[in-house]
Formats: C-alpha cells, structure tokens, sequence
C-alpha cells in the first residue's frame, strides 16, 4: 500500500461527497484506466473500495466520490470524519471493468454506479466512438456529476430521476442499442439483474459488462472439490500452511499473517486478490472473467479454494 493525502473533499450531490488524493511528495501516481477501482484504508482500519471518476491522464491526483450509505460503515466515516490533510493508505489501482474497444457504447448508471461511468465516458468522447448515456437516480439532487455531464455533453446523457421520471427502461434502450455496442452498466444490483435480462432478450442479445458493488446472485454450485483439503505455501513469507475442508482459505492465511488486506468475504470487491505462482486455484467470486479465470494466475482468497493439493502464493 502507498499513502496519499486527501487534500479535497467537496459535496457532488445529496449524501454524495468527492475526495481528492494526492502524493504528500507531489510525485506522480500510478496510471490508471477507466473502470479502475483503490482500496482505500480508513482511519478505523476498514478497507473500502472506490471507482475512480477523476482524469486519467492527471498523474498528481485520484479522485473518488462516495454515497452516505444507513448500512454502510465506511461512508459513514468518510462523511463524518474530518479527513482534509489526513493520510490514508491506499491500495492499487486495479481494474476489472476495462473499456474494451467497440464500435459503439451505451452507458448505463444508476445512483453512486456513475462513478466508474464518468471516466468511461470522457475515454469513449476522446476514442471518438459513438455513445449514449442513460443515468438513474432517486431524484435529480442525488445525482452526481449530472449537471457537470449534462452541460458538457448536451442530449447524449439522459437523466432520469426516478421521483419524477420513473426507472430506467433497460428493455427499450438495450433494444434500441447499436448491433455490436457494448453496454456497461454500474448501480443497484436490482438494476444490474434487469439490465442482464433485458441484454439477453435484445435480438441479437447485446454484449453487457457489468460492476457490482455488492454480492451478487448465487448462479452456480461450487464446484466438485471444493470441500477438499489442500496445502497453501506463501512463498515469500517461507509458509505452508494446511487449509482444511471446512475453512475459508482467508481465515488460514490471516491465522498466519493477519495483516493480510480483505474486505467483502464474499467475493465481491477484490480487495483480497492474490497472485497465483503454482497450482491451479478454484475461483468462486464474482469479479474475474471467464477468461482471467481460465489463465489461473489470480484469485480471491476469501471464496477461492485448490483444485491442486499444493498451491503456491504470492504472499
């Protein structure tokens, strides 16, 4: 983890407020792409994730923007901790919602989900590929960003307030959706559910890309053999450790190493992703790709067994 000081926090909508994180050196950060995410360490010792939404191409500074949340504990602290100047350490950034290229995009946001979309849309406005924004909220005051997307981008972004214009129509826009767009979509996972099935019944389906800021719907049992016992080694660490058939490999490791960073324990926000140096790990999460999945060089510790009788970490 790096540290970096919150020099900025300001109000972006109602219950919504941004902060800007720079180097205390004033070096240059990592670069980052749309679709990127850090894990942020709190003053409490928590770790919560964030989309990044600022420039990607300003190497001095990340920016975040977070929702006061009733269940939600670190933005809880984030609204009522004073955090200007203070140091936060940070983690990444890494990105599993990447903008691929296509000939054409549709952008679907709802609530807080605006946060990874912002970037991509100014990415897709620079690629010069067509795009359309469609944008969700409980009210036009919760929505962030809308006025600064409106202004700048005129009657691509629609914004639909839920109190006075009703839901998004997934179905219609999905339908009416360039053949070979791609869509990615941000928000409540109610929206996100929809929006899968309403990609599904356009004809031809459309390719959708999905971010989830919660666990998701349980699609598949796990898998034969994941009830069996294995050895972890964490090679840099000069461990081996024995993972029973009836513990979370995440409780192992941190018996050991309790610092070890997590977060979610359920698979859902790659705080605890780990590189893979031997054995073939069997993945239960709801972040990596089918693709990333099949390469095997990556997983997340709190839902990911062995399907090898040894595995080999990066740890």
């Amino acid at each position: 983890m790096s540290e970096l000081r919150v020099t900025r926090v300001e109000w972006e909508a109602e219950s919504v407020v941004s902060l800007r994180l720079s180097s205390p050196d004033r070096g240059e950060l990592p670069r980052w792409e749309p679709g990127a995410h850090i894990d942020v360490l709190l003053p409490s010792g928590i770790i919560r994730q964030y989309s990044l939404c600022g420039d990607p191409r300003d190497p001095s500074s990340y920016t975040i923007a977070v929702l006061r949340e009733s269940h939600g504990t670190g933005s809880k602290e984030i609204h009522d901790t004073s955090l200007v100047g203070r140091l936060l350490e940070i983690r990444g950034p890494r990105n599993h919602f990447r903008l691929e290229a296509a000939p054409a995009y549709r952008f679907l946001a709802g609530g807080i989900g605006i946060t990874p979309i912002l970037a991509m849309v100014r990415e897709a406005e620079e690629r010069g590929v067509p795009w359309e924004l469609y944008y969700g909220g409980r009210s036009r005051a919760h929505m962030a960003f809308a006025d600064e997307l409106a202004a700048q981008y005129g009657d691509r972004v629609h914004l639909v307030p839920q109190d006075t214009a009703g839901m998004l129509d997934l179905a219609g826009i999905l339908a009416e959706s360039p053949i070979g767009s791609h869509v990615y979509c941000c928000g409540p996972e109610g929206m996100l559910r929809a929006a899968e099935e309403a990609g599904a019944a356009a004809d031809p389906p459309r390719r959708l890309h999905l971010e989830h800021f919660g666990p998701g719907p349980v699609t598949e049992e796990p898998s034969v053999g994941s009830a069996e016992a294995f050895k972890v080694e964490l090679r840099r660490s000069g461990i081996v450790l024995d993972v029973p058939p009836d513990r979370p490999l995440l409780d192992v490791i941190r018996d050991a190493l309790p610092g070890t960073p997590y977060s979610c324990e359920e698979g859902y926000c790659g705080t605890c992703e780990t590189r893979v140096l031997e054995g073939v790990p069997e993945h239960h999460d709801q972040v990596l790709t089918p693709e990333e999945r099949e390469k095997g060089d990556t997983m997340m510790l709190c839902v990911g067994r062995s399907r090898t009788p040894v595995l080999v970490l990066d740890i």
